[in-house]
């Protein structure tokens, strides 16, 4: 009986340490926190809708891609110049 009050008394003691030490690291990282937490927010970007002219050039631009059948970095690059040229494929 002796013997599990002692390790009783052992593991409370290491969950008393345990607990104290932890608050200990929690209170250090969150004093050290970077200054730039407590800024204000940024403010989003106002968002360009494209206009009827630039979305039929796009989807111009897709539909010449898709004819190619173009994938990946190339159907980018292709839309790309396309749309630099206003829906003409180069």
């Amino acid at each position: 009986m002796r013997i599990a009050s002692v390790l009783t008394s052992i593991a409370v003691a290491g969950f008393i340490a345990t607990g104290a030490a932890a608050a200990a690291t929690t209170a250090a990282t969150t004093t050290t926190a970077p200054a730039a937490t407590t800024a204000a927010p940024m403010k989003k970007a106002p968002a360009t809708a494209m206009t009827p002219e630039k979305t039929a050039i796009s989807k111009q631009c897709s539909a010449l891609a898709d004819a190619k059948k173009l994938h990946g970095k190339a159907r980018e690059k292709f839309r790309a110049d396309c749309k630099k040229n206003g829906g003409k494929a180069t």
